[in-house]
């Protein structure tokens, strides 16, 4: 019944935070960069580049080529995966008339491209990075890069990026201005770059080493909540040649205070040394992301 419960609140959660990074995708697309004809990548890019073209609403356009998309990704992401991006996709298709209707009243930052290009990339970017880290997407190249993430231990926002070069490119056949092509250029490098911070921050871990007389109690608490294995090693003091046990956790950097609260509960005076890793793999923590291979004796 507990890991129902938990279940349910993981899977509830997730489509609310999708929920929210489709929202602010929607503000940095429809209110900052569509207005102001600044390309961004991906089907967004594409669905801009055909209705500054044809005057096609860019929601029908990113609907139909997602949908595309969507059913090839089936077979390799599995419907986990394709059901939270098809709600993100019908999310983001819902809310775009709305953000492009206040956009026509606002129209913010005219005068200004290059501020345009900074802020709706960040809101892009977080909309993308937030989706990802919630087992979502905007779909488009974002099923793309997490196909190759789901082999290759490869930045998301550095795939996207080789991908979506080419149609912030191709923007200049429709608004033959190259300077706008080259705000798009700032568009796709701040949105790599905020994707990969998020999606960091989301999974950051870090380390532990504790010294502490009372390494049992410690040790039980942090095994009971926040969940996490604790690895008792045998050490001993070099000046003072006390043999000691110290506990090493490896846990996520969101779960940090409580740690040191348990810590500092049970023993105000234990060793702590904390620090940053850049991947854990294994149970609890990501999943390897290599290909198999046979190896014959």
């Amino acid at each position: 019944m507990l890991t129902d419960k938990k279940q349910l609140y993981k899977e509830t959660r997730d489509y609310l935070m999708i929920g929210v990074a489709m929202v602010s995708y929607a503000i940095g697309w429809t209110i900052f960069l569509l207005p102001n004809n600044i390309g961004t990548g991906g089907v967004p890019g594409i669905s801009s580049v055909i209705f500054w073209g044809t005057g096609i609403s860019v929601q029908t356009t990113y609907f139909a080529i997602n949908a595309l998309l969507l059913i090839i990704a089936l077979k390799i992401l599995g419907w986990r995966f394709c059901v939270k991006t098809i709600y993100a996709v019908a999310v983001l298709t819902l809310i775009l008339p709305f953000f492009q209707r206040w956009s026509t009243e606002l129209h913010l930052l005219r005068d200004q491209p290059f501020m345009a290009s900074i802020i709706g990339a960040i809101f892009t970017g977080s909309g993308v990075g937030l989706g990802l880290a919630f087992n979502g997407s905007t779909g488009g190249t974002d099923i793309v890069a997490a196909i190759v993430n789901k082999y290759r231990d490869i930045s998301l926002g550095r795939v996207i990026m080789l991908i979506d070069i080419v149609i912030i490119t191709s923007s200049y056949l429709v608004l033959k201005d190259w300077e706008q092509v080259i705000y798009g250029y700032v568009v796709l490098w701040v949105t790599a770059f905020c994707i990969d911070q998020v999606v960091n921050a989301m999974r950051r871990s870090v380390q532990f080493f504790i010294i502490s007389e009372k390494y049992e109690e410690i040790g039980h608490h942090i095994n009971q909540d926040p969940h996490r294995g604790v690895t008792v090693v045998p050490a001993q003091g070099f000046y003072s040649g006390h043999d000691v046990k110290m506990l090493f956790i490896l846990a996520k950097k969101r779960e940090s205070q409580k740690i040191f609260q348990i810590i500092n509960d049970i023993d105000p005076h234990a060793f702590v040394s904390q620090s940053a890793v850049i991947g854990v793999y294994g149970e609890g923590f990501d999943k390897f992301k290599v290909r198999a291979k046979r190896y014959q004796a």
